[in-house]
C-alpha cells in the first residue's frame, strides 16, 4: 500500500500563494505536495514545502527583482536554478505588488519553446 505524501506548507503561505494565482483567471494552480503553475509544459511559479515561493523571470526582470528585493539565488537539490528568483515573505503578503512579477513570469514563460 502506497503512502500518500502530505502537504507540509504553512497554511497562511499557501493561502497567500493561492490568492496570487487567483489574480489571473487564465492560470490554474496544480500540484498537491508542491503547488505550482505552468504554461506550455514549463513551470513558472511554485511554493516549496517550507512555504517559500519562487518565480521564473527573464534575465532583465530577475536583475531588477533581485536589486529591489535583495533576494538570493534559488538553489534546488544543490543546483542553481538560473531563471528563478525567491519571493521574500514580506512581498508574498503584498499580492497587488507581487502580481506584476507573477504576470511577468507568465509572459516570460510564454516565450519559451513549448515542451511536448
Amino acid at each position: 500500500m502506497a503512502v500518500k505524501k502530505t502537504n507540509t506548507i504553512p497554511a497562511e503561505k499557501l493561502a497567500l500563494y493561492d490568492k496570487l494565482v487567483a489574480t489571473n483567471a487564465a492560470i490554474e494552480r496544480k500540484g498537491d505536495t508542491v503547488p505550482y503553475t505552468s504554461l506550455n509544459g514549463h513551470m513558472f511559479s511554485y511554493i516549496n514545502t517550507d512555504g517559500s515561493v519562487v518565480l521564473r523571470l527573464s534575465k532583465e526582470d530577475q536583475d531588477a527583482f533581485v536589486a529591489k528585493y535583495k533576494t538570493g539565488p534559488v538553489i534546488s537539490y544543490g543546483a542553481l536554478k538560473k531563471d528563478w528568483v525567491n519571493v521574500p515573505d514580506d512581498l508574498l503578503k503584498k499580492t497587488k505588488e507581487l502580481k506584476k512579477y507573477f504576470d511577468r513570469s507568465y509572459e516570460y514563460t510564454g516565450t519559451l519553446k513549448p515542451k511536448k
